[in-house]
């Protein structure tokens, strides 16, 4: 999401490992009220809080933010279908790790079959 593409023009990230709610407001050209009501109906966007409670968002929740308000703003998803959208994304990937894991095991399983 950091590099802007046709469908998504989000501005590229500072390299920066933590961005206070302030900068990710900016970034995502959204208020501040947002992004605390995404984080309560987004798990995966999880701030990290200091001993005074300021949010730290990671370049990841940041990343996150940009594509939820693609998502909801650009592609006009409900709350629920954003949320489904990004489960349905987060199932696929894991599928792929498994179906990945279970090759290289298989392969793993007859390069020792080979050499016992």
């Amino acid at each position: 999401m950091s590099t802007p593409t046709p469908t998504d023009p989000s501005p590229p990230l500072p390299d920066k490992l933590y961005f206070k709610i302030g900068e990710v407001s900016a970034l995502a050209g959204v208020p501040a009220h947002v992004l605390r009501f995404w984080e309560a109906e987004f798990p995966r966007i999880k701030p990290r809080r200091t001993d005074t409670g300021q949010r730290l968002y990671t370049r990841r929740d940041v990343e996150l933010i940009l594509h939820v308000k693609h998502l909801l703003y650009d592609r006009k998803f409900t709350i629920e279908g954003a949320r489904r959208h990004l489960r349905a994304a987060e199932e696929l990937r894991k599928g792929d790790s498994r179906q990945l894991l279970a090759e290289l095991r298989a392969e793993l399983k007859a390069l020792r079959d080979l050499l016992g």
